[in-house]
């Protein structure tokens, strides 16, 4: 675990070389963040916008003209993207991770739910409440104050620990308390996004199309102790974050245009997977949300795209399940 975070450290080390940033690119990087942060954050949470309604309901707010789209699903949005202006504004503030308190956490769950569900905005849960497909033996709500009060006085006694490692711990330990009785993945990317802030980190973003493999590194945290699945998703998240920085500043930019060239052209969209494999459009799209086919890149309208290598893939899965009836976390284990 050691080495990934000394790369980090010298990949921000060379950002900060460049400092201070160009106004305009940290504005037009930060503008970005915004949205990919707010889509994905809400997306890993059953919120049907796609990214590019997401970046109009931002901009024009619930007055957007989204059809079909609930307005809880709007709302959500402009909710998230206020809440990420205001740990901005907090990590201003703030002279360190250690010095946020748990006012600062109800202060961003009262804006993730505000409209939603104003009972409990910025309120700790008061029943007992389970997490979906998960075995996790939560606090009592009558536990709730004393442990987040207990994760307080840890995240003050963070000093000697690599400030990533404690976004990621901090993201981890406040899970396993599940304090509010809805929003808690949110808050937590948003806390996670306040730390790494205040230690000069730009914020990351867990994407949705990691959403299955960000949900197993959980459990295999609480059922095996295992940490690492974890820790690689949540490292490999800020790695990309400081790569658009230092792809922004011309570090790579040749290198880009090289992938782009190589690999974009040869990638399929998702109506040319299902003709060239005869399935249909919405049986690919549900293995991907499984987490059965990996999705490679996007279009700039959003659009998925496919390497060709997922033609054989697609044929595999359609194999095993008619030879063998495999169900999809069989399947998982079939193709790993």
């Amino acid at each position: 675990m050691n080495t990934p975070l000394r790369d980090l450290t010298k990949k921000k080390q060379r950002l900060d070389s460049y400092k201070p940033l160009p106004v305009e690119l940290v504005k037009n990087i930060e503008e970005w963040l915004k949205v990919e942060l707010t889509y994905s954050s809400n997306a890993i949470e059953g919120n049907t916008l796609s990214r590019i309604e997401t970046a109009e309901v931002i901009e024009k707010g619930v007055s957007a003209v989204i059809s079909g789209k609930a307005l809880k699903d709007q709302l959500e949005a402009v909710n998230h993207a206020k809440a990420v202006e205001f740990i901005k504004q907090l990590a201003s503030m703030r002279r360190g991770h250690q010095f946020i308190t748990e006012r600062d956490i109800l202060d961003i769950h009262k804006i993730i739910l505000n409209g939603i569900d104003d009972t409990w905005a910025g309120k700790y849960r008061r029943t007992e409440i389970f997490i979906r497909g998960s075995n996790a033996e939560l606090p009592k709500p009558s536990q709730v104050p004393f442990s987040m009060k207990k994760f307080i006085e840890w995240l003050q006694a963070q000093q000697k620990e690599h400030p990533v490692k404690i976004a990621a711990d901090a993201h981890y330990k406040f899970v396993s308390i599940h304090p509010f009785i809805d929003g808690n993945g949110r808050t937590t990317r948003l806390l996670m996004n306040l730390i790494l802030l205040l230690n000069e980190y730009p914020m990351a973003i867990v994407k949705n199309e990691d959403r299955i493999a960000y949900l197993q590194s959980f459990e295999a945290a609480r059922e095996k102790k295992d940490m690492r699945p974890f820790y690689k998703l949540l490292f490999d998240a800020v790695d990309r974050s400081l790569d658009i920085y230092l792809d922004a500043l011309g570090e790579k930019q040749e290198l880009s245009r090289e992938l782009v060239s190589k690999t974009q052209k040869n990638l399929l969209k998702i109506g040319e997977v299902a003709k060239k494999t005869g399935e249909t459009v919405p049986t690919i799209r549900y293995w991907t949300r499984e987490g059965l086919l990996k999705v490679e890149n996007y279009t700039e309208g959003g659009y998925q795209l496919y390497s060709p290598d997922v033609i054989n893939k697609v044929k595999k899965i359609r194999r095993l399940k008619k030879e063998k009836r495999l169900t999809i976390a069989e399947l998982k284990k079939g193709l790993s």
